[in-house]
């Protein structure tokens, strides 16, 4: 199957540039270029484009507007170009929740492979069920005010929850950590995004959830109702320190194509919390995590893997599932209930 593309930019050079790149892949199949949101549409209804690349700042009408238009009126994938900014991060955090697809970042000059990962993701995004998911996913998703409607007599223990995500995992997080008291147990996430969106990211979660979500560094002890997202790009998020276990960021090669990587959190917590531990491995592209949620397993930690049919793209999960390294299997919306009952029930004696 070869992806067709529309690519939407207000720049001539970046649509050529982005042009350039995708027909470099015998996959993909440039249809269309426009280059604001009133040619878009019309191109839209002529070509009927798999997927659509879509600039974040354009005139007329901003990429997160027509954004919203297309998830309402003619649902289909959406990858976001946004700039590395703060307000690029920003608005592609938002982009996210409403839908797109995935988020790239804009080419630094002199980047050596601008949009490197791009045509991979254009690939990812004509095949997935986006259709379908995107109601179903945004169903998942409880409003702020009904956030903490349960658990809220909930004592977490001596439990670490750490989750896994890439593509479609801003949707999914919301969904598993609205479902999470204040006082819900120590966890570590990380999700797969670009430098500058982890902070932007970590605020929105903040935001949306009853524990307290931020950014993790250096030597930050883990505590109850607080949950620490890896700060993309740089370093590596593990937990160490039995005693008083806390986050450690470690310069180290990417693993699995990624830095910060699934695994190697995992890794950690299997370590670290031995049967204490549970992991949670959340929609994307590839199979970073699947062996550090088995070595979870392995370990004693019960493990938990988002269902092919709430997936954006049913990727980390599905090799985590083949591997035996998930011992429940769940819709997006079941998940955060589920790893709050089993943790309670453990705690208590009860398994």
């Amino acid at each position: 199957m070869t992806a067709r593309v529309l690519v939407v930019d207000d720049s001539a050079t970046m649509r050529n540039l982005i042009t350039a790149v995708l027909s470099a892949d015998p996959g993909v199949s440039v249809v269309g270029q426009a280059a604001d949101a009133m040619q878009a549409r019309a191109a839209i209804k002529q070509l009927d484009p798999d997927v659509v690349t879509l600039d974040i700042e354009m005139p007329n009408m901003n990429g997160l507007d027509f954004l919203e238009k297309i998830m309402r009126l003619r649902p289909m994938p959406v990858i976001m170009v946004s700039t590395l900014t703060h307000r690029g991060a920003e608005a592609s955090v938002a982009a996210l929740e409403i839908g797109a697809f995935d988020c790239v970042g804009k080419p630094s000059p002199g980047d050596p492979h601008p949009f490197a990962d791009l045509a991979e993701k254009v690939k990812a995004a004509a095949r997935s069920p986006r259709k379908q998911m995107i109601s179903a996913n945004r169903a998942a998703v409880p409003s702020p005010a009904n956030a903490n409607h349960a658990a809220t007599d909930y004592r977490s223990g001596r439990r670490i929850i750490a989750i896994g995500s890439s593509t479609g995992g801003v949707e999914a997080l919301i969904a598993v950590l609205q479902k999470f008291p204040a006082n819900c147990p120590p966890t570590v996430i990380t999700q797969h995004m670009p430098h500058t969106f982890t902070k932007s990211f970590a605020e929105r979660l903040n935001r949306l959830c009853a524990p307290t979500v931020e950014e993790a560094t250096d030597g930050a002890r883990l505590d109850v109702g607080r949950v620490y997202l890896a700060p993309g790009g740089e370093r590596h998020l593990t937990i160490v320190n039995p005693s008083a276990p806390c986050c450690r960021l470690i310069d180290k090669e990417p693993v699995n194509g990624h830095r910060p990587s699934v695994d190697v959190l995992f890794d950690s917590v299997a370590d670290l919390a031995g049967r204490n531990g549970i992991g949670i491995i959340l929609t994307g592209m590839g199979r970073d995590g699947a062996s550090g949620l088995l070595k979870m397993r392995r370990a004693g930690a019960r493990t938990f893997g988002q269902n092919e049919k709430t997936c954006v793209v049913y990727g980390m999960p599905r090799v985590a599932y083949e591997l035996g390294a998930v011992e429940f299997q769940l819709p997006l919306n079941a998940i955060g209930e589920e790893v709050l009952k089993r943790a309670a029930a453990r705690r208590e004696g009860m398994e």
